[in-house]
């Protein structure tokens, strides 16, 4: 006996960051289980879940420790039983202290995305200065909170891993070898946790349609590096729905209903075609597209946006207008280039379209307009300025070009002063005759929802709330178009007033389908008022504006012009949830997960909720063939317009 437990004394410290791991994980997912009790008790048996939990828990300690144990021989041989008892200390201190650190800030993180810490939570940190602002100003409880308790916990742990190193020695090294394989593959077990052909992935565990009560399952360190592992791997990030040839993508794109008649001019560039424009102009329009920061259609409904309200009677008003998903890089890439989701980050981080990558800007750069991008925060957050200067933006106007402005907030100036400076910049270009593309970027409704006094009348509660912020951007808008209304170069350009996003996309539902749903409007020059009810993309925007404007281009989008003569809308959206693609077409969403099959729900528009029904196996091979295509696009290298292309196609 005595033997056997000498033998098992250096294996002590990592059967103390299996257990005391189980112990900060379990209690950690009861907290949260109790926190959103409602929708745990919907998603099924409490009991199973929390097993499941347990279950994912042991893969993540599991990969812990046989790091750990891959060393452990190297110190056995050389006896350097010092040297084991420093690296095994500080090994648990680091392990457990990440993990407990994560723990703690999973709640603020799931207040704010519904959603366990994820790709958002790895990317966000390249901004601390924001990050904190809206902690401080948001959770400011919870912060103090989980700093208290990782100082606590850091001070504890130090004390327990001096202990378990103390006893760690070893006196039996040839048992302590044998033993080794056994632990190993004891361990590997726990790691691959099936006797299936694959082995456990957080695919596994993702057994309720509620995201939120999925992703409690699985630890937030586990959550984060799958998150890395993948961003690792986003040459391949659509292949977890499936594969497709090139040829039945290309053939797919062709023989979309609205493209039909098309001419596709480059078979080096399969989705490149010519468009020609809807209205006949002597000369195309400006075009002007407003950004607004996280505007649900909800908000819309429930009367917070008067202004926008009143234009949807005044242009184009798109009744059932989807983003394509939950991020304003991911609203950039839909509306100024027209490019459809995907599981990877946004083109607008990748560092294969930093350059050559079709945009609106670049195409109308080609025909002399002068491009602009008007932002109050920094130009450089979400890498925006590295992708619109390498894509056709010849000015970038962030929170440095402001001077003296009547507010800043967190995320830079208020709504207020960037339409102030839109509005110089636009009426300059104006009268140096220079036709011009302007993007302006929106930012006052972010949280933390900084706003200035006395610009909301009687606001609800504290100023500093969502509602408010909304209120606050829309009279921002408001005011904005009223000037630009009675400026002269009004009757010269089109702008386009969509969201990028919702304001916090969260549901029990497998892709919470309302949460997509935003306004959008087309206002300006000689257009009339008309609504269109049927359900349209951001994707869709590129091509219709440019139609709009007049503007005869090569374009490699895969959107349609809804301004086309006849158009038939295509009465579809593409929603990218998280790893999560649905496919919504008319009221029926086929909805892609990895390495699972497709399913399908009808979606009710009233009620707001999706409920299961029969898959259409049609719907299915389209819901692949899109979710695969922006993938494909971006790593061919083929998703842009060519100047001579264009030329010859005049």
């Amino acid at each position: 006996m005595t033997s056997f437990r000498a033998a098992i004394a250096p294996y002590r410290p990592l059967l103390t960051l299996l257990g005391v791991g189980l112990i900060i994980l379990t209690l950690s997912r009861g907290v949260l289980f109790t926190l959103y009790s409602d929708r745990v008790s919907a998603a099924g048996w409490w009991p199973l879940l929390m097993l499941q939990g347990i279950r994912a828990d042991l893969i993540m300690l599991g990969y812990w420790n046989l790091l750990a144990l891959l060393v452990l021989p190297i110190f056995i041989l050389l006896k350097a039983e010092l040297g084991w008892r420093q690296f095994s200390r500080w090994w648990l201190i680091a392990v457990l202290g990440v993990t407990l650190a994560m723990e703690l800030m999973t709640p603020a993180f799931i207040a704010q995305y519904d959603v366990r810490p994820n790709r958002l939570f790895i990317e966000y940190l390249g901004y601390p200065a924001e990050v904190f602002s809206t902690l401080w100003n948001g959770f400011r409880g919870w912060l103090l909170i989980s700093i208290a308790g990782i100082s606590v916990g850091w001070f504890s742990l130090q004390k327990l891993a001096q202990r378990s190193a103390a006893k760690t020695t070893l006196r039996n090294r040839a048992g302590s070898l044998w033993l080794w394989p056994v632990v190993v593959l004891l361990t590997i077990m726990s790691i691959r946790s099936s006797f299936d052909h694959r082995p456990a992935n957080p695919a596994l565990f993702a057994v309720t349609a509620d995201p939120l009560v999925n992703s409690l399952l699985l630890s937030s360190t586990y959550s984060v590096q799958f998150a890395l592992y993948n961003m690792r791997h986003e040459a391949d990030a659509s292949r977890i729905y499936g594969e497709l040839s090139d040829q039945q993508l290309v053939e797919f794109v062709r023989q979309l209903p609205y493209f039909n008649g098309a001419q596709f001019i480059d078979p080096e560039l399969p989705t490149l075609h010519w468009q020609t424009p809807s209205r006949n102009r002597d000369k195309p329009l400006n075009i002007v597209i407003i950004l607004e920061e996280s505007l649900g259609y909800g908000f819309v409904e429930r009367g917070l946006t008067p202004n926008l309200a009143a234009l949807s009677e005044q242009g184009w008003w798109f009744e059932q207008m989807y983003a394509t998903g939950t991020r304003s890089v991911r609203g950039i890439e839909a509306v100024v280039a027209g490019f459809p989701p995907s599981p990877a980050r946004s083109t607008v981080k990748l560092s294969g379209s930093q350059q050559g990558f079709f945009t609106i800007a670049d195409t109308l750069k080609q025909q002399g307009y002068f491009t602009e991008f008007v932002y109050g925060g920094e130009a450089h957050f979400d890498n925006m300025r590295s992708f619109f200067t390498g894509n056709g933006v010849q000015s970038i106007i962030d929170q440095n070009s402001f001077v003296d402005p009547q507010f800043v907030s967190s995320w830079g100036v208020s709504d207020e002063d960037l339409f102030a400076m839109a509005h110089e910049r636009l009426s300059t270009l104006h009268q140096q005759g220079q036709p011009f593309f302007s993007l302006i970027f929106s930012s006052s409704n972010h949280e933390p929802f900084e706003l200035p006094e006395g610009k909301i009348v009687a606001p609800d509660g504290p100023l500093q709330s969502v509602d408010n912020a909304v209120r606050y951007a829309d009279l921002a808008l408001g005011q904005f178009i009223q000037q630009a209304r009675s400026s002269a170069y009004w009757q010269d350009t089109l702008f386009l007033i969509v969201a990028d996003h919702d304001n916090r996309v969260y549901g029990d539902q497998l892709v919470p389908i309302d949460k997509f749903h935003i306004p959008a409007v087309i206002v300006g020059a000689d257009l009339e008022a008309k609504r269109l009810a049927a359900i349209t993309s951001q994707i869709d925007l590129a091509p219709t504006l440019l139609s709009l404007a007049g503007v005869a281009a090569a374009i490699p989008t895969i959107g349609q012009d809804l301004s086309a003569p006849n158009a038939q809308p295509a009465n579809r959206a593409l929603l990218q949830f998280n790893q999560t693609f649905a496919l919504l077409e008319g009221d029926v969403a086929t909805i892609l997960q990895p390495e699972k099959p497709p399913v399908s729900g009808r979606y009710d528009l009233s009620s707001r909720r999706l409920t299961p029904t029969a898959l259409n196996p049609q719907q299915a091979e389209r819901a692949l063939h899109y979710a695969l295509l922006a993938n494909w696009l971006y790593q061919r290298k083929i998703y842009h317009s060519r100047a001579d292309t264009a030329e010859k196609s005049q």
